[in-house]
């Protein structure tokens, strides 16, 4: 079934509802409007396989992420601050695969991967399987800021953390029951030991049916993207990879114009989905190439990119804002969590497509 690519919200109030995206048809000058844009992942969220009161905690999850990034900007301090601030909730918080509850690769293990970028400068700084970093888009910011390098991995960035004094924990610190739950049906399935069809078993913990998020095997990511008060972009981008990834894989969140990219010139991109696909498509650097050689808008740029990766079979969205304010959630999944907040009082958190 083919999905809509955007998700337009109820925005109409606001000015901003668009018929691919999200976008303010007429904003205020740059130095008046500021936001930013949050997402927790995109895959096989259904809604009839999440039970209102989880659907709640992921709503309320959302809105203290995003606000927690927006109080940033609000004070006057600077996109980079507020994608750490919003992406560092998301990575303490169980729910998400970043951080605190990433999902497990073979050798049941969390893998964790992160980057960052300033859209000021265009510097960037990105970290790839690392096993003990509390919160590793901040470790991607001082590779950005405290190295010459964009890129650290394994072992050699936590060494570069434990120069800089960074908390480091057991990687147990990571592990949740769920995640080893999503490992045993995955390598079950992997096995031939059952169907594609224990997917969609019912499976219970505690006091809130979490059996959608076993249909999430392949990918999960968080990420933001902000525009602060002085007209500085930033995006940042931190996930646990794929359950049961094997050899050192690494998807696109680490990696500069694929997962994440940001230029004043034009926007700022985390993407989720499929990293594959979004490696081989050059994903969020494909978004600001269109905008800036073609002066394509924000929104139908995210939406054309993510058309490409559905074409060669990839799923997965994107979040974008641009210098002027125009937001962007574009995703050819069932869903994504999503939220936004702008200056202009605009403001949403999402987290099914259209079609539910």
């Amino acid at each position: 079934m083919k999905l809509p690519s955007a998700f337009p919200l109820a925005l109409a109030a606001a000015g901003l509802a668009t018929a691919t995206g999200l976008r303010a048809e007429n904003p205020p000058s740059m130095n008046q409007t500021y936001g930013l844009v949050i997402h927790g992942g995109a895959g096989v969220i259904l809604r009839q396989e999440m039970s209102a009161e989880l659907e709640a905690r992921y709503r309320d999850a959302l809105t203290q992420a995003r606000d927690a990034g927006y109080a940033v900007l609000a004070r006057g301090d600077s996109s980079l601050d507020a994608v750490v601030a919003a992406i560092t909730f998301m990575e303490d918080s169980p729910l998400f695969n970043a951080g605190r509850g990433a999902v497990l690769n073979a050798d049941g293990i969390c893998e964790l991967d992160a980057s960052i970028m300033d859209g000021r400068t265009q510097a960037a700084g990105a970290v790839a399987g690392v096993h003990h970093i509390k919160n590793p888009i901040r470790l991607a910011r001082a590779v950005m800021e405290k190295s010459e390098h964009v890129m650290f991995t394994g072992d050699g960035a936590e060494t570069f953390a434990r120069t800089l004094g960074f908390e480091f924990v057991p990687n147990e610190y990571f592990q949740t029951e769920l995640r080893r739950r999503q490992l045993e049906k995955a390598q079950q399935l992997e096995a031939g030991k059952k169907s594609a069809a224990a997917l969609h078993e019912r499976v219970t913990f505690a006091t809130v049916d979490d059996n959608y998020l076993i249909d999430q095997i392949k990918h999960g990511t968080v990420g933001c993207v902000a525009l602060d008060q002085h007209g500085n972009l930033a995006a940042g981008t931190s996930t646990g990879g794929m359950t049961n990834k094997k050899f050192g894989r690494v998807g696109d969140s680490p990696i500069i114009g694929a997962g994440t990219y940001a230029s004043n010139a034009t926007c700022a991109v985390s993407a989720t989905g499929w990293g594959e696909f979004f490696i081989r498509l050059s994903v969020a650097h494909d978004i600001a190439a269109q905008m800036e050689y073609r002066q394509t808008p924000l929104a139908a740029a995210a939406d054309a990119t993510i058309a490409k990766v559905g074409k060669l079979g990839g799923d997965g969205g994107v979040i974008g804002i641009d210098r002027a304010g125009h937001v962007a959630m574009s995703f050819n999944s069932p869903g994504m969590y999503r939220g936004y907040r702008l200056s202009t009082g605009a403001g949403a958190v999402e987290i099914f497509g259209p079609a539910q």
